[in-house]
């Protein structure tokens, strides 16, 4: 697909900018357990979607009888999840005695959702562009449409639903809410047991080339964020970071662990170390890719000359971007009508996104993983619930009841305030950084974990 080299400009970028490209022979990821189709070459786009082949007439719908275990509705239950046969995956250690209380599940999508996604893609009616206009008004068409157009033709959701299902996958009630969640139990039985919390506009999808890596050392435990993904959603406002912290602990206590640690970057910053606050004599130590010391408003009175030229090269660099906070804050319904009717306007606000977040060469095909996810899921609304209902989603407000380890810090300023409202016991240098690190360099960030849980086991 080529490559685009795109930095923010002035000393912002030196602090907080990030390089974004796309790569058309991204690096293998498949593992040994599963088969996925390698990368694929770029497929030539049509010169407009009318050109494109007639697809054939949709297949049947599944019978509404059919009973499937899933955590939403029954409607949308019936195309997207089923429970697993007999012989499906890795069986969870029965280890937890109230293991009754959870449901085994797969995933699963009716080839009619598949369909479905493959005619809208046709269907697009693809906007103007200024002649020469860049990433600076937003997502270019002619990237968006050899995206898209690879997402309907080339790309290929069954190898990657595979991928997913060969990592045991759970519901369980809690807090009135179906919670759906990876369990992958290492082969050490004292492994310290690790919950990850994936951010936003992310999935479980964050750490798929992450957990067999950390399972040799960690019982791996990756839910869903209620709203996101085969999770249930919230059905009364308010639901934020506190509540979801709550959840993460009892749910790590119907697995039985009595000790464990907490690890999230991006909206996942904000629930790691809301599972301390809720059980703080449960979690042995939180973990966050960044984020625990960033500078408010209210920090400035107390800032050196220095530290107030980075807070302000900050502020113009997150000027720069699409301020999803705000957006989101403001009026979430809103923009999820478009998000829920064309697979195109989702895959263009995920691409905007990832875009401004993403520093690393991106795989496109987990990409797509993750916003075909969001598309047969539909919870591109529900997952904006959660961000509106996030207290102005403040940066967290830090917690000192544990030992708290941040894989990349940024500048001293960070340090400072991050040490004023944690325990900061870990704080290297050097790592190599990605907003989304579990999916760029998920050995370096297994490696900072083991490092900075060793001690607290």
């Amino acid at each position: 697909m080529g490559r685009l080299h795109d930095r923010f400009s002035g000393r912002g970028a030196a602090l907080f900018g990030h390089l974004f490209r796309w790569s058309a022979t991204a690096p293998d990821i498949a593992p040994t357990k599963a088969p996925v189709t390698a990368p694929i070459t770029p497929v030539p786009m049509a010169a407009s979607p009318a050109s494109y082949p007639p697809l054939p007439n949709h297949p049947q719908r599944a019978p509404a009888a059919a009973p499937v275990s899933s955590p939403v509705s029954a409607q949308r239950s019936r195309r997207i999840g089923a429970p697993p046969p007999a012989d499906c995956g890795r069986e969870l250690t029965a280890t937890a005695p109230t293991v009754g209380s959870m449901r085994p599940f797969r995933i699963a999508v009716d080839p009619y959702e598949l369909t479905d996604l493959h005619e809208r893609l046709a269907r697009t009616r693809w906007p103007a562009q200024l002649p020469g206009a860049d990433w600076d008004r937003g997502v270019p068409v002619e990237w968006l449409r050899e995206l898209a157009g690879h997402w309907r033709t080339g790309y290929d959701w069954r190898a990657y639903e595979a991928r997913l299902n060969a990592f045991p996958q759970w519901v369980t009630e809690i807090d009135g809410l179906e919670i759906h969640f990876l369990h992958v139990r290492s082969p050490d039985p004292d492994a310290l047991p690790l919950i990850l919390s994936h951010g936003w506009p992310s999935s479980i999808v964050e750490f798929i080339n992450l957990i067999d890596t950390l399972s040799a050392d960690f019982h791996v435990v990756v839910p869903s964020v209620p709203g996101f993904g085969f999770s249930g959603a919230p059905r009364t406002p308010g639901f934020g970071v506190e509540r979801v912290g709550r959840i993460w602990a009892q749910l790590m206590s119907r697995l039985g662990y009595e000790r464990y640690g907490s690890h999230g970057g991006d909206l996942g910053a904000y629930l790691a170390p809301a599972v301390a606050e809720a059980a703080p004599e449960r979690a042995v130590g939180v973990h966050v890719n960044a984020g625990p010391g960033m500078p408010t408003e209210a920090d400035v009175p107390g800032m050196s000359e220095a530290e107030r030229a980075d807070y302000a090269a900050m502020q113009e660099w997150a000027g720069s971007g699409v301020d999803h906070h705000a957006l989101l804050r403001a009026a979430p319904q809103t923009f999820a009508y478009g998000w829920q009717d064309s697979p195109v306007a989702l895959l263009a606000w995920h691409m905007q996104k990832m875009k401004e977040f993403g520093d690393l060469v991106i795989d496109r095909d987990l990409l797509l993983t993750n916003t075909s996810i969001y598309w047969f899921t539909g919870t591109a609304a529900s997952s904006s619930w959660f961000m509106y209902d996030t207290a102005a989603f403040a940066w967290p407000r830090g917690q000192k009841a544990v030992p708290t380890g941040v894989y990349a810090g940024g500048p001293p300023l960070f340090r400072r305030l991050a040490e004023q409202r944690n325990t900061i016991t870990h704080w290297p240098a050097g790592n190599p950084g990605g907003h989304f690190v579990a999916l760029h360099e998920p050995a370096a960030l297994a490696a900072d974990l083991r490092t900075f849980f060793a001690p607290l086991r």
